[in-house]
């Protein structure tokens, strides 16, 4: 796959993904049932980018059947973990949609606090996995697994950025 054809399919993996309740955070009070809406939403959201995810590395890493029996588990073990991780994320951000009328300064700071460390623990997690990946991958097929990885998950925060309203001080 050419990089454009990549970079293509990546973008529209990523444009294809369900838009947050965006309007609901900004006019709704917070209610059980707003709030089992957008755990709906975020679950859902997760689950068809980490299908999407898997597709588009598996088209890209054109691994052999030795490969690819080694791997898949090892992805597999390395998205459960971090799905984990990125709990954390998701919940700042169902908490920031559900309060964003009434969200206070000090919510705002501990929310930032939390998506950055849950940052520098995915961060960790990919560190932690070099070494194990390239157990079973050439060195430039996990460079490409890590490089792939990263970037989609830079898009999935830019399609999840543009569908939060900014804060408004």
């Amino acid at each position: 796959m050419t990089r454009m054809t990549l970079l293509s399919t990546m973008l529209a993996a990523t444009l294809a993904l369900p838009a947050l309740p965006t309007a609901r955070a900004q006019s709704q009070s917070n209610s059980s049932a707003q709030q089992s809406s957008i755990d709906q939403d975020v679950d859902l959201l997760r689950k068809d980018v980490r299908s999407q995810k898997k597709q588009i590395i598996a088209a890209n890493l054109q691994l052999t059947d030795a490969e690819a029996e080694k791997f898949w588990p090892i992805y597999d073990q390395y998205t459960a973990e971090l799905v984990k991780t990125n709990d954390a994320k998701y919940a700042a951000v169902k908490e920031y949609v559900t309060n964003y009328d009434t969200l206070t300064n000090d919510q705002a700071i501990a929310l930032t606090k939390q998506i950055i460390a849950v940052d520098g623990q995915v961060s960790e997690l990919r560190e932690r996995y070099v070494p194990i990946v390239s157990k079973v991958l050439s060195g430039k097929k996990t460079a490409l697994f890590f490089q792939l990885d990263r970037r989609l998950v830079m898009l999935i925060d830019i399609q999840l950025a543009t569908q939060l309203p900014i804060i408004q001080p």
